[in-house]
């Protein structure tokens, strides 16, 4: 069996915290973070604000994204394994393809893509309040820093705009408080992903 869990939600809301998490205890789980679609630097269009767009779709390349996980949901057991993702034991089961398979896709925008939304198994959105995401932006080091009023001027209107037009996608996604301890929103999900599984067998 195949599943695909999407963990999206504000930038620094704790979604690669909670993804780490998971990888370590869910069985043969790999994982996709669209952070690494990334297009370089030069490539990211200056916006009418005055920043460049990092927070926009086109500042990532989806189309490779979206074949890295179909990579994925082709064969699983051979995407592991190039990810250097140990497999589990395959004793009681003849076929490893018939093993569970998780992937988990991790980033900011992941429901903002139309090409990806059928893909999804289950949805989850960490948001947390304006002030505590501000908070938690200004202590992280990027590769590229920030400059002076991108967090006020770009990112939070963008996470604005993207997350209305998540909500107005239809998808049923089930949104998590990023305020709660890391080790309650693991044991939510991670509650929700085993309960959902049994559900399928």
């Amino acid at each position: 069996m195949k599943y695909i869990i999407g963990i999206g939600g504000v930038t620094n809301g704790g979604k690669t915290t909670l993804t780490n998490k998971l990888i370590k205890t869910l069985p043969n789980c790999c994982v996709v973070h669209q952070d690494d679609f990334y297009k370089k630097p030069d490539q990211i269009e200056v916006g009418e604000d005055g920043f460049r767009q990092w927070d926009v779709i086109t500042a990532l390349d989806m189309e490779a994204m979206t074949n890295t996980i179909k990579g994925w949901m082709e064969n699983p057991v051979k995407f592991a394994r190039s990810h250097g993702v140990t497999l589990s034991s395959a004793s009681n089961v003849a076929n490893p393809d018939e093993q569970t398979h998780i992937l988990i896709v991790e980033g900011f925008l992941l429901y903002n893509y139309s090409n990806l939304l059928e893909v999804f198994d289950k949805c989850y959105y960490i948001s947390i309040p304006f002030e505590e995401c501000k908070r938690r932006r200004s202590t992280r080091q990027y590769t590229v820093p920030d400059p002076p009023g991108l967090f006020d001027g770009h990112v939070w209107p963008m996470y604005l705009k993207h997350r209305r037009e998540m909500e107005d996608s239809g998808l049923y996604i089930e949104y998590l408080d990023g305020l709660k301890s890391k080790e309650e929103i693991y044991n939510q999900v991670y509650e929700d992903v085993q309960n959902n599984l049994l559900n399928r067998l």
